[in-house]
């Protein structure tokens, strides 16, 4: 299983020389599974990159899985440019918790006046099978859902394959129990012994107090999560938006600093755009 970043940065794109190593864009991961096959997480601004990668390989067929319905997780899909192909075969799954459908939520995103090609005008055959049903094969990869703990709900992801998993929990606050979320216990056995997660640490333990029940997990939930599950290793995720590469430096400092505290073993790193990991 190959699991490659094209974009972990949360709420809205940033660019700029403050950035350059962790990267700007809004979620999207790229997973392989054993035959090559490939599956997007997310629509971010990351999925435009991915994109255009993919089609230079020759790629036609994809899927993409959706965790939720905000706007930093969609904004990408209409520039994905394998959606104006006609040789180009997308396979959509996921969340679809406050919309009717998964394809009515995506349609929403290129409605006038905000997107000037309307969804009806896309050239690629798009599938929605089962309605986005959360939990199924993808080749030699096993894909588990758990309800993430975030304003409108989503879905985190578990993928498992020849005894390894990786464990996405993006948009996930391990701090306040949104409506539709799981426990902190719940969130533990799902992460067990995960080879790999990536999990949501977009604040500083003392920001936290003052944007609680924003959606969104400190780096010392993420790493308590961490240890707690018996994790390999842990991938800081969703920067803020503001938050620079040296300030992003800091947080991973801080974190291999409450890990030597701990006693633990646990490796530590804050994801960028262009991380690529094989399991």
């Amino acid at each position: 299983m190959k699991i490659r970043c094209f974009g972990a940065r949360g709420s809205i794109p940033v660019s700029g020389r403050d950035y350059l190593r962790y990267g700007g864009n809004t979620t999207c991961l790229e997973i392989r599974n054993g035959r090559d096959d490939v599956l997007l997480v997310d629509a971010g601004s990351g999925i435009r990159e991915a994109g255009n990668l993919l089609l230079a390989e020759g790629r036609r067929d994809f899927t993409l899985l959706l965790t939720h319905a905000h706007w930093d997780h969609v904004m990408g899909f209409p520039f994905f440019k394998p959606l104006y192909r006609h040789d180009a075969t997308i396979t959509v799954r996921g969340c679809a918790f406050a919309q009717d459908s998964l394809k009515d939520m995506l349609a929403r995103v290129m409605t006038a006046p905000y997107f000037p090609i309307n969804y009806d005008d896309v050239h690629a055959r798009l599938d929605y099978p089962e309605e986005g049903l959360l939990d199924y094969s993808f080749g030699d990869v096993t894909v588990t859902s758990a309800p993430l703990s975030h304003p409108n709900q989503g879905s985190g992801y578990k993928f498992t394959s020849h005894g390894r998993s990786f464990v996405f929990l993006t948009d996930n606050e391990l701090g306040f129990a949104h409506e539709g979320g799981r426990t902190y216990d719940d969130y533990l056995d799902f992460c067990r012994g995960a080879d790999l997660l990536f999990h949501d640490a977009e604040y500083l333990d003392d920001e936290y107090p003052s944007r609680k029940g924003w959606g969104h997990s400190t780096i010392g939930q993420a790493v308590d999560l961490a240890i707690g599950a018996g994790v390999g290793q842990l991938g800081l995720f969703h920067h803020n938006q503001d938050r620079t590469d040296e300030q992003i430096d800091f947080m991973v400092a801080r974190c291999h600093r409450l890990i030597h505290d701990r006693n633990a073993t646990l490796a530590c790193f804050a994801v960028r755009q262009g991380t690529t990991i094989h399991l």
